[in-house]
């Protein structure tokens, strides 16, 4: 679900952002209106496509990928695996530039990057300060904690993060547990009860990827990007990625467009179907008509 977000002014001076391309940084605006509260996000290139440039045809899949790819590069998101073995991404300094009122429990995993805390050197005692013992009337020595403030810290480069309480995070919301968290992940089941749809195992991505390497030279990025474009909404529609990879190898061989791939893979679909059509022969009165009603009229 997407949120109202905030951009600083500052931000259009960034020299990270400057860093990478105008594409990529309109990706990263986009992000934090679709990332959680705590500022996460599956790692899906096809579908934050989708959210993101669903107008623009000419920037797909493959596109945002490459615009993530920047991302990282630059240090603006951290990509990474959860342990139920899906990709995710966050934005790093999420929490340095959005104030949330009352935030919502994220399900997505936390980053085992960024989010497990600052580790923090023990406590140690000071020597040599005396109090008096209000009971015994003697001496003893007062050994006060060093505060939490002014506890010894390692070099870190990237900059503090909040310490949370744990590792796991409740899948209940603090102000409707008879309604679950507001923010569900995609691709989960419905609060309803009803399975959600299976995600596509094979991506467009993928399948441009086998395509580049049956290629004996690689084709311009211009014709890799209309492909995937294509494959991408064939298999948006259902189509099965053995049809699309079909279509993809005898397109490759005939040398066609990338935008005669639909084309192609409906005829791949097709190819058991019979080619052969009945003849359509008008009605004309026999030559002979002895021979053609053998006698009968």
């Amino acid at each position: 679900m997407a949120r109202i977000r905030t951009i600083k002014p500052e931000a259009f001076a960034s020299e990270s952002l400057a860093a990478v391309s105008l594409s990529a940084e309109r990706t990263f605006f986009g992000l934090l209106t679709q990332a959680d509260d705590k500022g996460r996000i599956r790692d899906q290139a096809a579908v934050i496509a989708g959210q993101l440039w669903s107008l623009r045809r000419e920037h797909g899949p493959v596109e945002v990928e490459e615009d993530l790819t920047q991302l990282d590069a630059a240090g603006l998101i951290c990509r990474y695996e959860g342990e139920d073995g899906r990709q995710y991404l966050h934005v790093v300094a999420f929490a340095l530039h959005q104030k949330i009122n009352r935030p919502s429990m994220s399900r997505i995993p936390s980053c085992p990057h960024h989010d497990l805390g600052v580790p923090r050197e023990p406590s140690l005692p000071v020597r040599g300060a005396v109090t008096e013992d209000s009971r015994t009337g003697q001496t003893a020595d007062r050994e006060p904690a060093v505060s939490r403030e002014s506890a010894v810290q390692g070099p870190f480069s990237e900059p503090s993060q909040p310490v949370e309480e744990g590792l796991t995070e409740p899948d209940v919301s603090p102000q409707r547990p008879d309604l679950g968290p507001r923010n569900r992940e995609l691709g989960t089941t419905p609060l309803g009860g009803a399975s959600a749809p299976a995600p596509q195992t094979v991506s467009a991505k993928d399948l441009v990827t086998e395509y580049t390497a049956a290629c004996e030279h690689r084709p311009p990025t211009s014709v890799l990007g209309q492909l995937g474009r294509e494959a991408a909404t064939l298999l948006a529609e259902g189509i099965d990625p053995a049809h699309v990879r079909a279509g993809l190898d005898r397109q490759r061989t005939k040398g066609l467009h990338p935008k005669t791939l639909a084309s192609v893979v409906h005829e791949v679909m097709n190819a058991g179907a019979p080619t052969t059509a009945v003849t359509h022969r008008p009605w004309t009165n026999p030559t002979d008509v002895a021979a053609a009603y053998g006698g009968a009229l």
